[in-house]
């Protein structure tokens, strides 16, 4: 029944299977008139030695140490060695540039078919898998059995006649590549390509595998297309092989006088080529964005040293070393937003996750912002916090921040005031601070701004009226009658301290970031809403992505859940071994990123694109290490 169906041929093309693995669409078989066929080049994987040539094929199978050979050429026909050819043969077909032959050749060779059904054809594992190409077939044949060719409809051969004067002459048939004139040092024999899809991230693996002890031995060449690229070959002899690939690409193989030329026709796809020996091969990953729409993955095998990846189902963690790297918090200008990979690449960073809640009309933060010592956003006090300090460790808690002014005054009494508000717009009841920006106006009449920095001891400048202070330069404004002990003259002594005012040691913080809510601490979850004053009916409380900041053994770890409310969050993440967490502005800011990635591109654990940002913690390489080095 089995043998009947192959020599009856299938209604259709299918897909192939060796020894139950089913391969690449690139080894489907073709429908034609004469009935289902091969592509000769696919045929050494079913351990079929061939010499892959329309003016002399030949097609050789070795079973319980009994070869048979089928020939063809043009002018004979179908010829078989080491046996009886009793049947009549569809001829070959040229088809995309590949030829192809009837499955009826392969039984009649003893090639063993293991399953046949209307979805597939399934062959059985060959012994071996034949690394050479026949040699020409020769001048004098091995006695064989010719059977006279039967055409196919649709490769019927006409009979030549001889052109009236009054009639063009035929038009001849399309020329064959001639075979190579040089001395082959290797020969092309199986090419394999393999294909995965990583999200909208397409990467295609073509193996050429050389018949040579060593890949060195052929000095390739690579040139690069806008839509593709050309490995040439030398001293390399081949078959000549045109092939639509699964991902659509085009790969045709083409002898030339001096060895052979792979052309890969990749549409904008990103190729890497290298060689690999034992046995030789040449190999090229294509890496292909297919869908911009959608953020691309991480690639777990490409994450730089110190960067662990895990999954717990919806729950993906990036942990980083923290003798490699630190915590930074890192903002757009103020008044602007910013993707987060771009926070990252500003900095030089690893990976990078959204920060605190903002305003999106304004896009400046509603709490606490510090970097570098500075507070470039007040805090609402009392939402959860985190905070980083110059060695890089990190904090959580509840600071309620304030700059402090102090010194002695014009009597010589000492002082000491608190700063009410970070702010830009003045008061004229209130002592304010702000970091410029170099564009916002700081003063008014009447009120006096004094330009400062921690740790000088001094007044850099001071200023009555409107003022916009330099981007960076620490300002505060207020009115002199109101605060007649302050300094109003450059030089004038003065000391200006950030009191965290914090429920645990925060004095060696330098950045911090306030959003919430806490949701772990000690391992435990501490989730309180009504503390930090969250509305848990509002759409911040809504099942949705979340991304949260915290620690796992030690390590600083970015967190996402695919979707879920704080309080699954919070119990995923404990469920994981992490010690302290603090989420993060959720939904539609959610986003998290690390470098690397396929070809580059950067991964992103979020699914979808995320809006762009003011701030982010951003994982920084620590200056000295091997991460600073790359």
């Amino acid at each position: 029944m089995l043998l009947s169906a192959l020599l009856g041929g299938a209604a259709s093309a299918r897909p192939v299977a060796i020894g139950g693995v089913r391969q690449s669409a690139a080894l489907d078989s073709r429908q034609f008139a004469g009935g289902e066929a091969l592509a000769v080049w696919t045929l050494p994987r079913l351990g079929v030695a061939v010499r892959n040539d329309p003016q002399d094929l030949r097609l050789q199978f070795t079973r319980q140490q009994v070869t048979r050979e089928l020939r063809f050429s043009p002018q004979t026909g179908w010829r078989a060695v080491g046996f009886t050819l009793n049947a009549k043969l569809p001829l070959p077909e040229l088809a995309g540039g590949s030829l192809f032959v009837p499955l009826q050749a392969l039984t009649l060779l003893g090639v063993t078919v293991t399953a046949d059904a209307p979805d597939l054809l399934d062959f059985a594992a060959p012994a071996q898998v034949p690394a050479e190409t026949l040699p020409p077939s020769p001048t004098t044949a091995t006695p064989a059995s010719p059977v006279t060719p039967t055409p196919s409809p649709a490769a019927v051969t006409p009979t030549p006649v001889t052109p009236s004067p009054a009639l063009p002459a035929p038009t001849p048939p399309a020329p064959v590549p001639p075979a190579p004139t040089f001395t082959p040092v290797a020969s092309l024999g199986t090419v394999r390509v393999s294909r995965a899809l990583h999200r909208t991230v397409e990467v295609q693996r073509v193996v050429l595998e050389l018949n040579v002890p060593d890949a060195r031995l052929v000095p390739l060449t690579v040139t690069r297309e806008a839509a593709g690229l050309i490995v040439t070959l030398p001293g390399v002899s081949a078959a000549p092989v045109t092939q639509k690939l699964e991902s659509g690409d085009q790969l045709s193989v083409q002898p030339t006088a001096t060895g052979a030329a792979v052309r890969l026709g990749t549409g904008g796809g990103r190729s890497e080529i290298f060689t690999l020996d034992n046995p030789a091969r040449v190999v090229i990953d294509t890496t292909t964005y297919t869908d911009t729409r959608v953020p691309p993955p991480i690639n777990p095998d490409a994450l730089a040293p110190g960067v662990t990846y895990r999954q717990q189902g919806k729950l993906h963690l990036l942990s980083f070393d923290p003798a490699q790297y630190q915590t930074r918090v890192v903002s757009a200008p103020a008044g602007r937003t910013s993707g987060v990979a771009d926070l990252v690449r500003s900095v030089g960073g690893v990976a990078g996750v959204n920060g605190g809640y903002f305003d999106p009309a304004s896009s400046l933060p509603v709490d606490l912002v510090a970097v570098g010592g500075l507070m470039t956003a007040g805090s609402l006090e009392k939402r959860a916090t985190l905070g980083v300090t110059a060695r890089g460790d990190t904090l959580f808690g509840y600071p309620r921040p304030r700059y402090v002014l102090s010194g002695t005054d014009s009597q010589g009494a000492p002082f000491s005031v608190t700063v009410n508000s970070v702010r830009a717009r003045p008061a004229p009841d209130l002592l304010t601070a702000f970091v410029g920006d170099g564009r916002s106006s700081v003063g008014a009449d009447g009120l006096t701004t004094l330009y400062a920095a921690p740790g000088s001891g001094a007044v850099l400048r001071a200023l009555t009226g409107p003022v916009t202070p330099p981007a960076g330069t620490l300002s505060f404004t207020f009115d002199p009658a109101r605060y007649p002990h302050l300094p109003r003259s450059a030089g004038a002594p003065l000391t200006v301290s950030l009191n965290w005012r914090a429920d645990a040691p925060w004095d060696g913080a330098v950045d911090a970031l306030s959003a919430g809510p806490l949701l772990l601490q000690g391992g435990k979850v501490v989730l309180d809403p009504a503390r930090e004053g969250f509305n848990t009916s509002a759409s911040i409380w809504r099942p949705t992505r979340q991304v949260a900041f915290g620690t796992l053994g030690g390590q600083p770890t970015i967190a996402y859940l695919e979707h879920g409310s704080p309080e699954t969050f919070a119990a995923a993440l404990a469920g994981a071994g992490l010690r302290d967490a603090v989420r993060l502005d959720s939904g539609s800011s959610a986003t998290a990123y690390v470098t690397g990635g396929y070809a580059d591109l950067g991964g992103y654990l979020n699914t979808v694109w995320s809006r762009s940002v003011p701030n982010a913690l951003v994982l920084v390489p620590r200056p000295g290490t091997a991460a600073a080095r790359r």
